[in-house]
């Protein structure tokens, strides 16, 4: 059944999705807070490239390893336990950031902040996309990546306003530098998600898996009424496997390693993350500074690159129930291949001055900022929020959670190569050579979101790709 239901709650629907979605306000804030802070940490810690690059990549690590921890635990212990673990990461991460001045514990609070932002990454669109209405999952799921972009420019305002406030990201700020209270900041939104973590109930669809089917129909009646939520029940019942609760191994598949439905989650998942979206979100003042502009400008210029994805993200909201999913990956496609190809161009002319920094020719200057810009709207309108909406509904009840971890850590994995690899790539193939390294993975996006992704617009969660049980229960 895929049509409206007058009896929707959507008042405590839409209390649901905000407080889930916090998650992907810090997602956004906590990855997008090393964003000004890499002067701060080359000086405390003294690194070279290579150990700039591991210590933001290090978040990723942590990202990638909750990611695929949370979506298991998550059908172990419940949604809503899992998200409630990773607000107290995020708090503790962001406090040892700020003060720790050891580079090994710096680490591994930036580790731990990984865990939390991955668990949020997979958790929040699973949670939203178990309790939505299927007419308008797509938008509601969508308002993740609006909260992970705000998260991400509010990350950016705050860093400028500290910038601007000391003089410098390495100015102090109370007898502290500012690039520290960059990262202190992030736990002020921690604190909030914790708390109204306790408000929420926990996922009908996780409740009916663990056999709790009353405590189930209590949230689904609150949800969609007494008659839908007995029909529901039966539904999600029937979507699960008799023989066993849910467990990793419900993913794999002879000969093949994966399910057909976890292979296109996998490629999903990573081309999102090959086109290198975030070279621009983490290492946007850095890109900037390479291409001659100063500190301020180049955090301005971060503060423009969030503002526009957040309007791009609205667009979304607007359409992805009408014209479906598959469409607006391929749009995006076409239009990132074109941009990064325009940003190759650009930055292929681009000559050093005599302190070693990268001048582009005023042409080509407004071709690169331009080109940016329309690139990180196509990316938010299409790959950056329908990747996460369709890996949140994609998959089966029965495996839902256990490919959620196979595609977050695929996802955030991919994630940390780009990261990882940018400060190196840039500095020896060159900007060019980088971003048309990333163009050439817009252009292979295309022909497999073609080849190998289906629609998911409108449907149920239970009428994704069927489970089959299996005959005789192995392991």
């Amino acid at each position: 059944m895929t049509g409206a239901r007058t009896s929707v709650n959507m008042a405590l629907i839409s209390a649901i999705v905000a407080v889930a979605t916090i998650g992907g306000l810090l997602f956004g804030y906590d990855s997008g807070a090393v964003n000004g802070t890499q002067e701060g940490l080359k000086t405390a810690f003294a690194l070279d490239d290579a150990a700039l690059g591991f210590t933001v990549g290090s978040l990723l690590l942590g990202c990638a390893a909750g990611a695929f921890f949370a979506g298991r635990l998550a059908d172990l212990m419940g949604r809503r336990k899992v998200m409630l673990i990773a607000a107290a990461l995020f708090v503790v991460g962001a406090l040892i950031q700020g003060l720790t001045t050891v580079h090994a514990l710096f680490v591994v609070a930036r580790f731990a902040g990984g865990m939390a932002v991955g668990a949020a990454s997979v958790l929040s669109p699973l949670y939203i996309s178990e309790v939505a209405p299927a007419n308008i999952r797509g938008r509601l799921t969508t308002v993740q990546q609006v909260m992970i972009i705000t998260g991400l420019t509010a990350a950016f305002v705050v860093n400028y306003m500290l910038q601007q406030a000391a003089g410098s990201s390495l100015g102090d700020i109370a007898g502290r530098p500012a690039w520290r209270w960059m990262y202190l900041a992030q736990a002020i939104p921690a604190v909030v998600f914790l708390v109204a973590l306790f408000f929420i109930p926990e996922s009908p669809r996780h409740l009916v898996g663990t056999g709790r089917d009353e405590q189930a129909r209590g949230v689904l009646t609150r949800l969609f009424g007494s008659a839908e939520a007995d029909r529901k029940i039966g539904e999600i019942r029937a979507s699960f496997s008799e023989d066993h609760r849910p467990r990793l191994a419900d993913v794999t598949a002879p000969g093949t390693i994966f399910r057909p439905i976890v292979w296109a989650g996998l490629l999903l998942a990573t081309f999102q993350q090959f086109v290198g979206i975030n070279v621009i979100f983490y290492y946007g003042e850095t890109l900037w500074k390479l291409a001659g502009v100063s500190e301020a400008v180049a955090l301005e210029r971060n503060i423009i690159s969030g503002v526009v994805s957040i309007a791009a993200c609205f667009v979304t909201i607007l359409v992805i129930d009408k014209i479906g999913r598959k469409p607006l990956l391929l749009i995006g496609s076409v239009g990132m291949a074109v941009t990064l190809g325009a940003m190759t161009w650009a930055f292929s002319g681009a000559a050093q001055d005599a302190a070693g920094n990268l001048a582009l020719a005023p042409g080509a200057g407004w071709v690169a900022l331009v080109s940016a810009n329309l690139y990180v709207i196509f990316f938010n309108v299409s790959w950056g929020p329908v990747m996460w909406v369709m890996l949140g509904e994609m998959f089966p009840n029965q495996i839902r959670g256990s490919a959620l971890a196979v595609a977050g850590l695929a996802q955030w994995g991919a994630n940390f190569l780009v990261v990882q690899s940018f400060p190196l790539m840039a500095s020896g193939l060159g900007l060019s050579n980088t971003y048309l390294l990333y163009t050439i993975s817009a252009v292979i996006s295309f022909f497999l979101v073609k080849s190998f992704i289906k629609e998911t617009k409108g449907k149920e969660l239970e009428e994704m790709e069927g489970w089959t049980a299996p005959t005789t229960r192995v392991g």
